[in-house]
């Protein structure tokens, strides 16, 4: 799917100010992610602190696995590597930084501005000190820098393995960051309580539905006229449940039928043939294609039904496009292959590569509706292109998988300036929809090469992807009406 770009810089000076903005405006149609019940980006910690702090170990206590690297030695963590944790059946992203010390050089220096990035993009902030150490000059430059954040704020005392260790604790109250929450992330002391007092200060996440019950899933048979699309359909049936006639355009009205296959019911829609130009159809015609579409739209997946023993046509390839703009999955299916000899086959097999080489991501079935041939191939094209749609990347995956990829291939240089990905989300499923929080515009081969990535790494068989970009504004940078 061709990815949609919209520079939405506004009127911030600052990647707090934008993010808090523009977080809930994913949709192209301006509704707000909250009011889907399935998507949304989750809450974001940011677990920041000076060097060997424990910040890492703390990471691990919360998840409840080890999968930050942990070892007695500073700087061991580098990047932001994010998490997925959940506590009292709530879901957050967790982002563990590096060492911040604001004196840093080289390479610490880096390590830093990384865990800066990180607290402005976080709704909570978690500020982890060595309580065995008391406070140092390095933790009150970063307490001043946090606190001129106007984020949301926990301090964790760590290393409080004991009781009489909490007296130690009580002098971070000089840090001017509120009440100290002593914790032991080695031992787990306290930790429970920790995350209770993150949750009461972190934003809702989107609600999860568990064992929702859904009605049987909806298939649109769309294509040309005279393609065999309510020939598929009573082969489906196993009867004639819809009229066949030879005459192109039999079908006016989407019918709606309930078959069962695979041992499940699904709602299969039989459509009326999309004609050359709706623009010159008149009367019953042009309703017709009307409805057509809105039959679609109901939809979830798409069979794009294709005459194999005729020439792929512009007509074909519009009514790919149109599905490709709904957004709903699809499963392209060359029906009449019973009349398709070895020959046409050879050079058949080129066509479509040639003419639908924006849609190589469909899936493809070769049936015969009239006689049958691997007309039981279509259903599991179908739940394979659905699954596909449905598919959710957790955001420490795509971020780990991004960094990995800019890494080894970074964008190109815009301007002088190389743009970077600060932070990336699956926005939404149904379709699958990602945001690239940027630091400047990523051209649009590069956008193609990361869904292309993407969709090696996690399938999308049979899905569109989207891939939009968010792109921060500059400081100082004069306001836009």
């Amino acid at each position: 799917m061709e990815t949609d770009v919209r520079d939405v810089t506004g009127d911030y000076g600052d990647e707090a100010g934008w993010i808090e903005a523009h977080i809930a405006e994913f949709d192209d149609d301006g509704a707000a992610l909250e009011e889907e019940p399935d998507s949304g980006p989750l809450p974001v910690v940011a677990v920041v602190g000076r060097p060997n702090v424990g910040k890492s170990t703390l990471v691990n206590r919360i998840i409840g696995r080890r999968e930050a690297v942990v070892e007695d030695v500073p700087g061991v963590t580098r990047d932001r590597v994010t998490y997925e944790g959940t506590w009292r059946g709530r879901r957050f992203t967790l982002v563990d930084t590096g060492g911040w010390d604001p004196d840093a050089t080289g390479m610490a220096l880096r390590i830093a501005e990384q865990a800066q990035v990180a607290v402005e993009l976080a709704d909570v902030i978690l500020f982890v000190v060595d309580a065995t150490v008391g406070v140092t000059d390095a933790d009150e430059t970063v307490a001043a820098v946090l606190r001129r954040s106007g984020k949301p704020l926990v301090l964790a005392a760590n290393k409080v393995d004991d009781q009489r260790m909490e007296l130690e604790a009580a002098s971070l109250w000089s840090l001017g960051l509120g009440e100290p929450q002593p914790v032991s992330a080695l031992h787990g002391r306290s930790s429970g309580d920790l995350l209770d007092i993150l949750l009461n200060i972190m934003p809702e996440a989107p609600p999860q539905r568990f064992g929702v019950e859904r009605g049987p899933r909806r298939i649109a048979l769309v294509g040309k006229p005279n393609v065999g699309k309510s020939s598929l359909l009573n082969k489906l049936a196993g009867e004639e449940r819809v009229l066949v006639d030879p005459m192109a355009g039999t079908t006016r009205d989407p019918v709606d039928e309930l078959i069962e296959l695979g041992g499940k019911p699904w709602r299969f829609v039989d459509t009326a043939g999309i004609r050359r130009r709706e623009r010159v159809l008149q009367g019953a015609d042009f309703y017709a294609g009307m409805r057509t579409k809105a039959a679609l739209e109901r939809s979830e997946v798409a069979v794009v039904l294709i005459d194999a023993s005729d020439v792929l046509t512009e007509q074909d390839l519009r009514i790919i496009s149109m599905v490709i703009e709904s957004g709903r999955s699809m499963v392209v299916a060359f029906n009449k292959w019973d009349l398709v000899d070895e020959d046409r086959r050879y050079y058949l097999e080129r066509e479509i590569d040639r003419q639908l080489v924006r849609v190589p991501w469909a899936l493809r079935v070769n049936i015969s509706a009239k006689t049958g041939r691997h007309v039981d191939r279509l259903v599991p094209a179908i739940e394979r292109a659905l699954d596909s749609w449905s598919t959710r990347v957790p955001t420490a995956r795509l971020n780990t998988f991004l960094a990995e990829l800019v890494a080894a291939t970074p964008p190109p240089v815009r301007s002088g300036k190389q743009p970077k990905i600060l932070f990336a989300t699956q926005a939404s499923t149904e379709p699958p929809k990602f945001v690239l929080f940027t630091s400047g515009f990523l051209e649009e081969p590069y956008r193609r090469f990361i869904e292309r990535r993407i969709r090696e790494e996690w399938g999308f068989a049979g899905s569109p992807v989207e891939v939009t970009m968010r792109i921060r504004e500059k400081r100082g940078a004069p306001k836009r009406k």
